[in-house]
C-alpha cells in the first residue's frame, strides 16, 4: 500500500509553510504515486543479505538493521519496502547476526541501522551493544539515526551513559535542512558529544530542499556549531516514489564547489552516489581540480580557478634538496646532541629551566 505518515511535535513546529523545505520532507505527495517504475530496493540489499537484517556488501563492514520503526517517516525513503512494519530485532534473529559476525573475522566495524536504533527502548539497545563488543575483532560500532534531529528528548542522559560503556561508538546523524538545527536538536547533540561519542552528519541532496549552495552552506556551518561534521552528501536514491526529490549530478558537483575553498575544509562532506545495483558508495568531485597530468607533474585548479604546477618527485630525491652549509657527518651529529642535552632539564630541573627561557613554571 501507500508509504505512511509520521511526524513528531519537534519536526511540526519547524515546517513554517505549505511546501517549505520540512514539509516536502514528511508529508505526502502525489507525485510519489506518479514513480511506479523505479525499484523498491535499488540498493540490492535484500540480495546481500546472508541472514535476516544483515547486509553484508563492503569486505570489512556490515549493516545490522535493528528495527523498522522511525520517528518521522522521510518521503525520500530508501527503505520504503521496510519502514513502517511493527517489531524490533528479535532475540532469535540477533543471534544469528552475532553468530555469521563471529565465523566473519574480516568484519571490523557494524553500522547499526534500521529504520532508526535510537527508537530501541535502552535495555533492547543495550543487548544489542554489549553482544557486539563480545567479538574481539569488532572494531568499530556506528550507530545511523535521525532521532536526534525529530525526537531530542529521547537522547537522555541515561541513554548516553549506557552507550558510552561499549566505545568506540561513532554516530552519523540525518540533517536535511538548516532550520532542523533547533535549540533542543543542538543540545541533544551536545549530550551525545559529552558522552564522548564522534558525531557525524549524513544529508540526501534534495530538490526544493538543500539543492541551493548557501542553503547547504548554511547547513553545515549550523552543524560544526552543534558538533556534527558533515560527513556525507548523497545523490538521492532510485528508489519507487521519490523522482520528485531527484536532481541533477552537476547539481551535487555545484554544491560541493560552491563550498570547497570558500568555507573550512571540515564543513565540506563527500558527494557520493550509492551505486545502483549494490555497488557500493562512489564519490565525486568537480572535475576541474585536475586539470592534466604526467609522468613531470600535474596541473591543478584552486577554488579560485587559479593553475599551479605539482612536479612528480625525482628518482633520485636528493638532488631536489640540496643541504647547502649543513654538517652532516655523524661526529657532528654527536656534537649536535651534546649541546641539545645540555639545554634540556630532567624532571626536577623543570622549573628552573622555563624560569631561564624567560617563563613562569606556573604559567603551565
Amino acid at each position: 500500500g501507500p508509504y505512511p505518515m509520521r511526524i513528531t511535535p519537534t519536526v511540526l513546529e519547524t515546517i513554517k509553510s505549505k511546501d517549505d523545505a520540512i514539509w516536502k520532507q514528511v508529508v505526502p505527495d502525489v507525485a510519489e504515486l506518479d514513480d511506479i517504475a523505479a525499484d523498491d530496493d535499488p540498493l540490492e540489499e535484500d540480495l546481500m543479505s546472508p541472514v535476516p537484517h544483515l547486509v553484508h556488501r563492503y569486505p570489512d563492514r556490515v549493516l545490522l538493521m535493528v528495527t523498522n520503526q522511525c520517528p518521522i517517516y522521510c518521503r525520500f525513503c530508501t527503505r520504503k519496502r521496510l519502514v513502517g512494519k511493527p517489531g524490533f530485532l528479535k532475540k532469535g534473529e540477533l543471534d544469528r547476526a552475532i553468530e555469521y559476525l563471529r565465523e566473519h573475522t574480516e568484519v571490523r566495524d557494524v553500522i547499526l541501522s534500521g529504520g532508526d536504533p535510537l527508537l530501541l527502548p535502552d535495555p533492547l539497545l543495550e543487548r544489542v551493544l554489549k553482544a557486539l563488543r563480545t567479538i574481539p575483532h569488532l572494531e568499530l560500532i556506528r550507530i545511523g539515526s535521525r532521532v536526534p534531529g525529530t525526537l531530542p528528548q529521547r537522547i537522555t542522559a541515561k541513554l548516553c551513559e549506557m552507550v558510552k560503556k561499549y566505545h568506540p561508538i561513532y554516530m552519523n546523524l540525518h540533517f536535511n535542512h538548516p532550520d532542523e538545527l533547533t535549540p533542543d536538536v543542538k543540545a541533544a547533540c551536545g549530550r551525545l558529544a559529552d558522552a564522548g561519542i564522534p558525531l557525524g552528519a549524513q544529508t540526501v541532496l534534495l530538490k526544493g530542499v538543500n539543492d541551493d549552495p548557501e542553503i547547504m552552506k548554511r547547513l553545515v556551518h549550523q552543524l560544526l556549531l552543534a558538533r556534527v561534521k558533515p560527513y556525507y552528501l548523497y545523490q538521492a536514491d532510485l528508489t519507487k516514489g521519490t523522482n520528485h526529490f531527484r536532481t541533477t549530478i552537476e547539481t551535487g558537483l555545484n554544491v560541493i564547489k560552491a563550498l570547497q575553498g570558500h568555507t573550512s575544509g571540515m564543513a565540506v562532506p563527500h558527494f557520493v552516489i550509492d551505486a545502483p545495483g549494490g555497488g557500493g558508495k562512489i564519490p565525486l568531485l568537480p572535475d576541474n581540480y585536475l586539470v592534466h597530468m604526467d609522468e613531470d607533474g600535474a596541473i591543478l585548479r584552486n577554488y579560485e580557478d587559479k593553475t599551479f604546477h605539482y612536479p612528480q618527485p625525482k628518482s633520485d630525491h636528493r638532488r631536489e634538496l640540496p643541504m647547502v652549509g649543513v654538517r652532516t657527518s655523524f661526529e657532528d651529529s654527536e656534537e649536535a646532541y651534546a649541546a641539545c642535552s645540555d639545554s634540556y632539564p630532567d624532571r626536577d630541573g623543570y622549573a628552573a629551566w622555563g624560569n631561564s627561557c624567560g617563563g613562569d613554571a606556573d604559567d603551565l
